[in-house]
């Protein structure tokens, strides 16, 4: 089962050339952990199955190491990475910096639209216990009240990182009973935001990133413990 929704519905733009169409496609399959970590990618394989050059395969591949999704080393290829708990704890402090800092410049720009697309993300994440729907719907939220900020090199920044957190929940969820998280602390923001509390809300946004990101950090150790103890 295919338990990530497409880059378009997650509200990432996409890029239709070729190479961005074999990032996209190789970074749903990381993601999804359709592609494990240390599985290697050959740029004939690759270069085959979507009829191009080696030209965007090698373009795709700098790309998907920039998102830290692979990792290009010496005489051992170009590998998915691995699921490191210090990586979830970099992803999960450079989320914070850079959501705050964008919801800092969206909140003169926020309109009733922007706030009305992030209660229907909260309405929907907390109707569904579906991880995948869950997911793009916590990442439409963030969306909502960020994107607003109009820095196109920051969201594309901060789109990146939201698809590492995606990466490690997924990795995660099988292993480990997961449930529908709380969204109180989406309600406290979003509180704060109407409110022109805006030092308040960036306040609650990056605390509310770092705990999601610490969280992850445990169910990543503890899934690391049980494949070990297998």
């Amino acid at each position: 089962m295919n338990i990530t929704p497409s880059l378009a519905a997650q509200g990432i733009e996409m890029d239709h050339s070729v190479a961005g169409r074999i990032t996209a496609a190789l970074a749903e399959r990381i993601v999804s952990g359709a592609l494990s970590p240390g599985s290697r990618l050959m740029q004939d394989h690759v270069a085959e199955e979507f009829q191009a050059s080696h030209v965007p395969v090698r373009e795709a591949f700098r790309k998907l190491e920039a998102q830290g999704l692979l990792t290009a080393k010496p005489r051992c290829g170009v590998r998915v990475s691995s699921l490191d708990p210090g990586m979830v704890l970099e992803v999960t402090e450079m989320r914070a910096a850079l959501e705050g800092l964008a919801l800092d410049h969206a909140l003169p720009r926020l309109g009733r639209a922007d706030l009305d697309a992030a209660h229907q993300a909260l309405v929907e994440g907390e109707a569904s216990d579906e991880i995948a729907v869950w997911e793009a719907a916590n990442r439409r939220f963030h969306l909502a009240i960020t994107a607003p900020c109009g820095m196109s090199r920051l969201m594309a920044s901060i789109g990146d990182l939201h698809r590492s957190d995606a990466r490690f929940l997924f990795a995660t969820w099988k292993q480990l009973d997961w449930q529908p998280r709380s969204d109180t602390e989406h309600c406290a923001i979003l509180e704060a935001i109407e409110r022109g509390e805006g030092k308040r809300a960036r306040a609650l946004l990056e605390s509310h990133v770092r705990e999601a990101g610490r969280a992850l950090v445990e169910r990543l150790r503890i899934t690391t413990a049980q494949a070990h103890a297998a």
